[in-house]
């Protein structure tokens, strides 16, 4: 990919969630932030996002979310980190 894109939207879900019913994953997302990019690396390698108490290295051809930290702490045992275009959401 030539260009890191600005921003994304993450969702923090559940991993036990095994029937949403008519539930959006954006629904059962105990948490959603848009991040931006910060023009830095992570330790991972991949660009650094951030915003609203997230900050989260994302690899932006494949969508995913190499390392992430909320409030400053690790995520929880449980919860899975989905990535989503900012112009999806």
């Amino acid at each position: 990919m030539s260009t890191v894109p600005k921003r994304f939207v993450i969702l923090v879900v559940p991993e036990h969630v095994e029937d949403r019913g008519r539930a959006s994953v954006e629904d059962s997302a105990v948490r959603a932030a848009v991040v931006e990019a910060t023009g830095e690396r992570g330790n991972s390698g991949y660009p650094r996002y951030a915003g609203h108490g997230i900050v989260a290295d994302i690899d932006p051809e494949t969508r995913t979310v190499e390392a992430i930290l909320l409030d400053g702490r690790e995520l929880d045992y449980g919860l899975t980190p989905l990535v989503r275009d900012a112009d999806q959401a």
